[in-house]
């Protein structure tokens, strides 16, 4: 059975799990160490005081998640909101991704967000298709914008309007 429901700071462990595969062993990821589960915890406790911070569970495993923050502290972009989402490099393939974006967009909604922005390494390992199925576009590219592994980077922003 698979569920969606807010994270819990009980979570961190796990999410950190999760998470510390792509800081670890990809580009994906610009962080270069891996936060521990106390710095997960702090970082959901931190998000979910404004924004929704979800897990997806698949018999009773969580498999992902996806949380929203702040797209820029100026007052003027209220109505928008980053976005992200990691799955467990196992749980791919399943459409957990999708619903937990549907699940994390349901939740923006209420809270006058109309503008979500996710940014992509570019080109990256499938995140750019997997946004453009999920209504993304890009809206512009940064080129070799972060440094890791010993080789620039470019991402991308992705726009989507709910």
């Amino acid at each position: 059975m698979t569920e969606i429901r807010d994270a819990l700071p009980e979570d961190a462990a796990r999410i950190a799990e999760i998470y510390s595969y792509y800081v670890n062993e990809t580009a994906i990821s610009f962080e270069y160490d891996a936060p521990d589960s106390a710095e997960m915890e702090s970082r959901i406790r931190e998000t979910s005081s404004e924004y929704p911070f979800l897990v997806l569970t698949h018999d009773g495993k969580i498999e992902g998640y996806a949380y929203a923050h702040r797209f820029s502290a100026r007052a003027a972009y209220r109505r928008s909101a980053e976005v992200t989402i990691y799955l467990d490099r196992h749980a791919a393939g399943n459409g957990f991704g999708k619903s937990l974006y549907a699940s994390l967009e349901e939740r923006l909604k209420p809270l006058g967000i109309h503008n979500l922005y996710a940014i992509v390494m570019y080109p990256g390992e499938g995140s750019v298709e997997f946004h453009e199925k999920m209504g993304y576009r890009i809206a512009g590219k940064l080129t070799d914008a972060g440094e890791k592994f010993g080789k620039l980077w470019s991402v991308v922003y992705m726009e989507k309007h709910i």
